[in-house]
């Protein structure tokens, strides 16, 4: 594999492990929708505590805080245009409404998903390179820590 393409990779799954360990350690009461179910204040709210759980957790400067904000902002970017605008579920019911199975529904919807990701991975990844090239080798450690120790099924610690 590619340097870069692999370089790439990596930066989206952590991403996105990384915005998995804070959802994960903020507990958040919300319901089940996540920050789609969320209104704006709500939304806010969550994302505020929970970059104040990784500020601590990292002991984060006010600019390291700022640009891990940034990246927040940008996975939620990216978050709320992968779901569209759309029900996903009634997305997939509708695929299977009739005898058949919508096959050109389906890559429509796929492909809908994959330019949301094409189109949104590059502020996403250079948010997340700004935000660890920020951090001090020590909390560049710590970070690296925690993805070895979450890519364990069921691991929450």
């Amino acid at each position: 594999m590619k340097p870069w393409l692999k370089r790439t990779f990596v930066g989206l799954f952590g991403a996105s492990a990384l915005l998995g360990g804070v959802a994960a350690c903020s507990h958040s009461h919300y319901g089940h929708g996540g920050w789609q179910s969320m209104g704006p204040q709500d939304a806010a709210k969550f994302k505020a505590r929970a970059a104040d759980k990784v500020a601590d957790k990292l002991d984060l400067d006010a600019a390291q805080k700022a640009k891990l904000t940034a990246l927040l902002d940008r996975l939620h970017e990216q978050r709320t245009a992968l779901h569209g605008t759309t029900d996903p579920r009634a997305d997939v019911q509708s695929l299977m409404k009739d005898a058949t199975f919508d096959r050109w529904h389906a890559q429509d919807l796929v492909n809908a998903k994959l330019n949301a990701l094409r189109e949104k991975s590059p502020q996403v990844i250079a948010a997340l390179g700004d935000f660890y090239d920020s951090l001090r080798p020590e909390q560049q450690q710590r970070v690296r820590e925690f993805l070895q120790r979450s890519h364990r099924w069921g691991h929450h610690g």
